[in-house]
């Protein structure tokens, strides 16, 4: 049996005939796996919800879930038949149904009511069964809508920006709730969202989409920490770009030599990722830098310093170091581990 619930190969989707919504997307997402693709609007993560989903035809390539072709070009299986269930981010319920009546909608009559009682149960709203979707939370139903996306076990389920509606505290809950309900399920999910934070939570891998390109898919760690782009880099968020010249010790750099050699020829111009954590500084009465405003975030500061040059970077510091704006300063880069170099866009790799 497939390890893989879903594989699409060059999957590409046109609209009107001239916009690329989806251009040559090849994608694998394993058994009991939560996807989450993310990227800013119009970049082609929903278009691919709706093409794997069977909403929309693909207008090239290929379309796999459980080993089965459902898209191609001579074959399309309607969205009924390709055992996926999907929670929408408007909820989608049927506001004259109870909640117990929602989740067994479109289960077969002799389905056991022991199964909608369990997914109730699971997703904790077993005390709320007969209570209208006016009568619940946002987050709530929410839940109910996972739990009718889950009660036909489903081969996949498709989540499309399932949180957006939520405040932020309830949202920060109803995704550890979600998560943990997939992970205790066994379930096949792909999650879309433009909220860095939230795919780093909800996702085993990332995938980030842009202008209908696949930039890079992997791991949340290596997404964050070695970005194949300066795209993901920057999309990613908490980054600042150094200019810098490649020289025979290292990479040029208004702040010094950055002792990291790459495969490039000398005089090259390239620039490094720094990320807030990756800058620090202090203060210098001859510090050539300055502090130009401090940003708390209650457990740390986050600091913007300008450079000399007027280049700006940011920096953090423990919510106890208290610096004035116009303080002069020296800043220093304290990172201990390879910095995302990009030549041209693209990351280059650091020397052995």
């Amino acid at each position: 049996m497939s390890e893989v619930a879903v594989n699409c190969t060059n999957l590409t989707k046109i609209y009107d005939g001239e916009t690329t919504a989806l251009y040559d997307l090849n994608l694998t997402v394993k058994k009991g796996e939560i996807l989450a693709v993310l990227g800013p609007s119009g970049c082609g993560k929903t278009t691919s919800l709706r093409l794997i989903a069977g909403f929309i035809r693909p207008d090239n390539g290929e379309i796999f879930i459980d080993g089965e072709r459902v898209a191609g070009k001579t074959r399309f299986v309607p969205p009924e038949k390709r055992g996926v269930g999907m929670v929408f981010q408007e909820h989608a319920l049927f506001p004259h149904l109870t909640a117990r009546a929602n989740v067994s909608f479109g289960l077969h009559k002799k389905s056991p009511a022991l199964q909608v009682d369990y997914l109730l149960k699971l997703v904790g709203l077993d005390h709320l069964a007969d209570r209208y979707p006016h009568e619940l939370s946002g987050g709530e139903r929410q839940r109910v809508a996972l739990a009718r996306a889950l009660a036909t076990k489903p081969i996949l389920v498709l989540l499309d920006e399932p949180f957006s509606n939520l405040d932020a505290d309830r949202r920060t809950r109803i995704r550890e709730e979600v998560r943990a309900i997939l992970k205790t399920t066994g379930s096949t999910a792909i999650f879309v969202t433009h909220d860095q934070e939230e795919a780093m939570y909800m996702g085993d891998r990332l995938a980030v989409l842009n202008n209908g390109h696949l930039e890079q898919i992997g791991s949340p760690e290596e997404i964050f920490h070695n970005p194949k782009s300066r795209f993901v880099a920057e999309f990613m968020g908490n980054t600042d770009f150094l200019p810098g010249t490649i020289v025979d010790d290292g990479i040029q750099t208004e702040l010094g030599v950055i002792p990291q050699r790459m495969d490039l020829p000398i005089g090259s111009e390239v620039e490094l990722a720094l990320r807030f954590d990756d800058v620090d500084f202090r203060l210098d009465e001859k510090g050539s830098s300055m502090v130009l405003a401090r940003h708390f975030k209650g457990s740390y500061n986050i600091y913007r310093l300008r450079l000399p040059s007027g280049r700006l970077l940011h920096a953090m510091k423990n919510h106890t170091e208290l610096l004035r704006p116009g303080s002069p300063i020296r800043i220093t880069l304290d990172f201990g581990h390879n910095l995302a170099c990009f030549y041209a866009g693209k990351a280059v790799e650091v020397k052995k």
